[in-house]
């Protein structure tokens, strides 16, 4: 391929441009802001598993509270109206003794309830503690995250706008190189990490660092200077300057 040597001058400032927009690339997929939103992410699942764990442990020692309440209020209704009974008149002493005999019976049960309640409105306060220490691990951890996300946009913001100008700049300076150059400058550099032309700087191809000897350097020497050449080891484009060293 035949190109003039100050067109091919040109694919080092492409290259150029291209490097940069390249780094800004990784600069956007690699910001440390991404990495703690999405290790927020993980411990919010976390947290909101075990939140969702101790509120459902709420809701059924609550449910299991009003039903011995309940319970609790039956039994006590009960004994009210058998201790009521007794003390009307004209009830016979066959039927006192009987009535006697069932108030302490429910005042067991009324005891054995009283207990269970006791021990289930522990639970829950230690349950109650877990939901409100969790909910507060949630707040903490979506704070951190908003945080985050805020940083990461003003970043991103910045980063798009230098990606932006970039690509304008390289829009216009690939309009000055022909087609043909500027086809296998692009296919180079997709096959190569994003390096598709690299300068020669005394004898040494600045693409993959290896220094020209033998009849690989000859080729180059003999080669005229609008001829395009390429190193034999990495396969990119050579621009020969000042500073090749031929």
């Amino acid at each position: 391929m035949i190109a003039d040597p100050f067109v091919q001058l040109r694919l080092l400032d492409l290259q150029g441009i291209d490097t940069a927009l390249n780094q800004l690339a990784h600069r956007r997929r690699t910001l440390p802001e991404l990495a703690t939103i999405a290790d927020c992410d993980r411990r919010a699942a976390e947290v909101r598993a075990q939140l969702v764990e101790a509120e459902t442990q709420v809701a059924d020692l609550a449910g299991e509270q009003r039903r011995l309440e309940a319970d609790i209020d039956t039994v006590r209704q009960r004994a009210d109206k058998d201790q009521a009974r007794m003390t009307s008149a004209g009830v016979p002493a066959k039927e006192i003794s009987g009535l006697q005999h069932e108030v302490a019976s429910l005042s067991r049960r009324q005891g054995v309830l009283e207990d269970e309640l006791l021990e289930l409105m522990e639970s829950r306060e230690t349950a109650d503690a877990s939901v409100s220490e969790f909910s507060g691990a949630m707040a903490v951890i979506n704070t951190e995250r908003s945080a985050a996300e805020a940083a990461r946009d003003e970043v991103f913001a910045e980063i798009d706008d230098a990606i932006g100008k970039r690509g304008i700049q390289r829009g216009e300076l690939a309009g000055t190189i022909p087609a043909d150059l500027l086809a296998l400058y692009d296919k180079v550099r997709e096959a190569n990490g994003g390096v598709g032309a690299a300068m020669l700087r005394q004898r040494r191809c600045e693409g993959c660092r290896i220094e020209l000897s033998g009849s690989e350097l000859s080729a180059v020497r003999a080669a005229k200077m609008d001829q395009v050449v390429r190193c034999e080891n990495c396969r990119r484009i050579l621009v020969r300057t000042d500073e090749s060293g031929l």
